[in-house]
């Protein structure tokens, strides 16, 4: 969980360019619009039944409950935000796992699928494209938005990876172990434009979690720092080719406590390139130390 508490300090490092505000907690309602009433109101008198714990991964006290709702309030103001400048992102989300009467892996209440709720529901867009590049599959918003004509859900991750039990989004597109730069990439672009190109969106929501990373602790693919930018990168060269408006949430990357630093720089890397911005790839210690200098 440091990742996020270092994420600003990380975009500081790189040199990013950025405006940062604080987001309001979406409102209970909003969020029980998708999710099972019941549930949200486990999550926000932090009576979450133990097996409930159990498949999200930790307990849910009031700074989690607080936390969830403000994760929500991210996403959903980050898309307002590029709907009106063509980008922004959420330093937080991408929390695809939540199904609607219950947390899983991680995640509490699913952002995503709550905010292109609300902001259809609003008529902020009509069509809303979820472009969900995390290594795991985003099963849960798959499940939330099934069947709507106005919602598209795009998952390409590690097919063998976590969830065991896929459930199938609009397109899913499963690699397989140990795919690196070249396969991975080639895989997007077979199969990325002509989704895009079909539904026409108003609005991506890009999940753009960095687990797909060779290093990361939870992820089965083999991508480089200079892979995960050209993902990005082409993310955004689509969107704006099409002239698509997008805004990303943070989603997964998990490294041991000795990597947390690398780990945040990963994900700053990503919300910088998205937003056309050049992070170098390695960071300003690294750089003094490949010149025999000391690290601060």
């Amino acid at each position: 969980m440091n990742k996020y508490g270092l994420l600003i300090l990380a975009l500081e490092e790189l040199g990013a360019d950025i405006e940062v505000a604080a987001p309001r907690e979406m409102p209970a309602e909003w969020i029980a619009a998708v999710h099972e009433p019941a549930y949200v109101e486990e999550v926000l008198a932090q009576a979450v039944p133990r097996e409930k714990e159990r498949r999200l991964g930790f307990p849910v006290t009031s700074r989690v409950a607080r936390r969830a709702q403000l994760s929500l309030g991210g996403t959903y103001e980050a898309a307002l935000a590029a709907l009106a400048d063509g980008y922004a992102a959420n330093g937080a989300g991408g929390s695809h796992h939540a199904l609607p009467a219950t947390g899983a892996g991680y995640c509490v209440f699913n952002d995503l699928a709550v905010a292109a709720n609300r902001l259809l529901g609003e008529a902020h867009a009509a069509r809303i494209m979820i472009v969900d590049l995390d290594v795991h599959q985003g099963d849960g918003t798959a499940v939330m938005l099934a069947g709507r004509p106005d919602v598209f859900t795009y998952s390409l991750h590690a097919e063998k990876n976590f969830p065991v039990r896929k459930a199938r989004s609009s397109l899913d597109v499963g690699l397989p172990d140990g795919v690196s730069d070249s396969g991975y990439l080639a895989a997007l672009d077979e199969t990325l434009p002509a989704a895009v190109q079909d539904f026409a969106p108003d609005l991506v929501l890009y999940q753009a979690g960095v687990d797909p990373h060779e290093g990361d602790r939870l992820g089965r693919l083999a991508l480089t720092d200079a892979g995960l930018a050209a993902r990005d990168a082409y993310v955004r060269d689509l969107c704006r080719e099409e002239g698509v408006p997008f805004a990303a949430v943070l989603g997964g990357g998990y490294a041991a406590d000795s990597g947390r630093m690398e780990l945040a720089r990963r994900h700053a890397r990503t919300l910088m390139t998205c937003a056309g911005q050049a992070p170098p790839l390695t960071s300003p210690s690294e750089s003094l130390l490949e010149a025999g200098g000391s690290a601060p």
